[in-house]
Parts: structure tokens; C-alpha cells; sequence
């Protein structure tokens, strides 16, 4: 049920982001009475679903007034992809890999049949013949590959 609950408030602060331009600020309070949840929950989401990784600012601040601040990123996509590859590292787990390319397909940097070719050369199926220990680099080499051929 925490998945479901999860979900109706990714999707509701996801609306407000639309309609606010790409910015949207909200009451953690606020938003654990609309939806009938423990604040810790909104924090859950927060820190799950808007995070850096997926392109997301997060800015808190504390106190009766606080709030927290969420902002879309928006940059070019020669940067974007830019970025990504040097933050990669040496390795790359697969739940990385899979966040960073839906951050650059929902920021139309890569269409989703570039999207799909990236997450099918480094999934595990693919990487099944190397051995275990390396998989997260060879991932890691695969992956800022792919996105140096498609900027």
C-alpha cells in the first residue's frame, strides 16, 4: 500500500512542477494531511523519486514557515549528457544506470528508443557472461559510451 501511496504523491507534486513552470513549493504537513500519511512518507518520496540523479533540486528549510522547494532542472543536452558521463565514476550499479537514463529521456536529451538500447546493453542479461565483480564498470564504460555517441 506504501508503493500506491507513494506513487498518488509523485504524481501530485509532478502536477504542481507542470504547473509552476518547473518549480513548486510545498509544506511537508501540508502534504501528509492530503494524503493522510506520516511526514516521513513525503520525505520517503522526496528523497526516492526527486532526487539529484533524477534531475531534481531539492531545498529545504525548517521551522513553522518551512517548506520544501523542488526544481526541474533544465539544461541543454549536450551539458546534460556532459554531466552525466562525469559523474558516473568507474562503476555503475543498474538502478543508477536505469534513474540517470529516465532523468535524460524525461528531459528529452535521448528519445525512447536510444532509452530502451541503453538500459537493454547495461542490464544485467546483457552483462551476464562477465563476471559479477565487473559488471558495474563494464556497465559504467557501456553506458557513458552510448551517451558520448548520441550528443
Amino acid at each position: 500500500m506504501a508503493s500506491g501511496i507513494s506513487d498518488l504523491i509523485a504524481g501530485f507534486i509532478n502536477e504542481m512542477l507542470k504547473q509552476e513552470d518547473g518549480t513548486a513549493e510545498l509544506q511537508r504537513s501540508e502534504l501528509a494531511s492530503r494524503f493522510n500519511c506520516v511526514p516521513s512518507q513525503i520525505n520517503y518520496v522526496i528523497s526516492t523519486r526527486f532526487s539529484p540523479e533524477r534531475g531534481y533540486i531539492v531545498e529545504s528549510r525548517r521551522g513553522g514557515g518551512g517548506y520544501i522547494r523542488i526544481t526541474r532542472v533544465r539544461v541543454d543536452p549536450q551539458r546534460l549528457v556532459m554531466h552525466t558521463v562525469n559523474s558516473v565514476g568507474e562503476a555503475i550499479d543498474p538502478a543508477t544506470c536505469a534513474a540517470l537514463t529516465k532523468n535524460l529521456l524525461d528531459s528529452g536529451t535521448i528519445d525512447p528508443r536510444s532509452a530502451r538500447l541503453i538500459l537493454a546493453a547495461t542490464g544485467n542479461n546483457a552483462l551476464r557472461p562477465v563476471a559479477q565483480q565487473y559488471r558495474d564498470v563494464v556497465r559504467a564504460s557501456i553506458f557513458k559510451q552510448m551517451l558520448l555517441s548520441a550528443i
